[in-house]
């Protein structure tokens, strides 16, 4: 976040960068890390259709698994969707 950047102006931002870089709609990728131990995966794929393709990787002591969901996207908004439900589930880090 850039010095006294409201959290809409930062929004503002990255859906301009997006915008910029992406052109829509396109298969984006979105990108998780979530404790093994919880339903975090379950709760991935809740928040994404049936349609999208997963693909998994458990970190090297098995703590955490990475998750790289690919899914077709029609604009900015969708990405920021995704990420905010995401958001929700416990331990979850987005990238």
């Amino acid at each position: 976040m850039q010095q006294d950047e409201t959290p809409e102006e930062r929004k503002e931002r990255l859906r301009k960068q997006l915008n910029e870089t992406h052109t829509w709609p396109c298969s984006f990728s979105f990108k998780f890390i979530v404790p093994t131990d919880g339903d975090g995966e379950e709760q991935l794929r809740a928040i994404f259709s049936a349609s999208s393709n997963f693909s998994s990787r458990p970190s090297r002591n098995g703590r955490y698994t990475a998750h790289t969901i690919t899914k077709l996207v029609h604009k900015a908004d969708e990405v920021f969707e995704h990420y905010e439900r995401a958001a929700n589930i416990p331990g979850v880090i987005s990238l």
